[in-house]
């Protein structure tokens, strides 16, 4: 924590020095986006390294220098939810979207804090809103936000929808893929769980979360010799693991 303190501290006293000893005419145009941009990423190190204090200042600097600019209105409503200020973070979350509506990030980010507090069908709005924008590059990450908040509303249906909405986009997301499979397995779609599996350790490799849905997988179709088979490799790979101890307990 120290290490990145410092070098927080360092890049600050950079960016003042190059101000301070140019000369006037040789200033660069002020640059609002970019000073608020800076900020921004200054505000995030230091909340991830716990300087609340130091976060807030650069994250309100941001939202200084680019009041109306979508990135320091999302990050100062992602400050104020962590902080418990959920209503003004909605405030900040709607001006985001009255200066940019067609901005696929900010109705995303909307639809992810709708979906925290339980207000799901307007969560599902807004997801489906940042899929619709033209030159939103994010849309398999909607669906699968989509198909997320669809699993917490108890919507299996609707989920497995947008996680294969997502797969389609993006066939290689890793949640996509072993929520798809869980959805699968508890529908008794043994099948399609199990080509989803096998080309997902085709490409990744054996994960703890994986081999503990294969293990689950194998038991359903009372295929004793691979449900030992593959317990044997998360043993050996993954020994300390939550999947192992579940396994250990006879839960799968």
């Amino acid at each position: 924590m120290l290490r990145t303190r410092v070098y927080l501290i360092l890049i600050i006293s950079v960016l003042t020095g190059c101000v301070t000893v140019k000369e006037e005419q040789n200033k660069p145009e002020f640059d609002n986006i970019q000073a608020a941009e800076s900020r921004i990423s200054l505000g995030l190190g230091y909340l991830k390294a716990g300087e609340w204090q130091q976060g807030r200042q650069n994250i309100e600097l941001a939202l200084k220098h680019a009041p109306t600019y979508y990135r320091s209105l999302l990050t100062y409503a992602y400050l104020l939810q962590k902080t418990g200020d959920i209503k003004l973070a909605e405030k900040q979350y709607k001006k985001a979207l009255r200066y940019s509506p067609k901005n696929g990030d900010v109705q995303n980010n909307y639809g992810v804090f709708l979906c925290r507090y339980k207000r799901y069908d307007e969560a599902q709005a807004a997801f489906a809103k940042a899929i619709a924008q033209p030159y939103y590059y994010k849309t398999s990450g909607s669906y699968e936000n989509a198909a997320l908040c669809a699993m917490k509303a108890g919507d299996v249906a609707k989920a497995k929808e947008m996680f294969d909405k997502a797969l389609k986009h993006e066939p290689n997301r890793v949640v996509s893929t072993l929520q798809l499979v869980r959805l699968e397995l508890k529908d008794g779609e043994y099948n399609q769980a199990r080509s989803r599996l096998f080309y997902f350790h085709k490409r990744y490799g054996y994960r703890a979360d994986s081999l503990y849905l294969t293990i689950k997988l194998e038991s359903a179709q009372d295929r004793l010799l691979e449900v030992e088979k593959y317990a044997k490799v998360l043993a050996s790979q993954y020994p300390e693991s939550k999947e192992y101890r579940l396994y250990l307990a006879n839960e799968y």
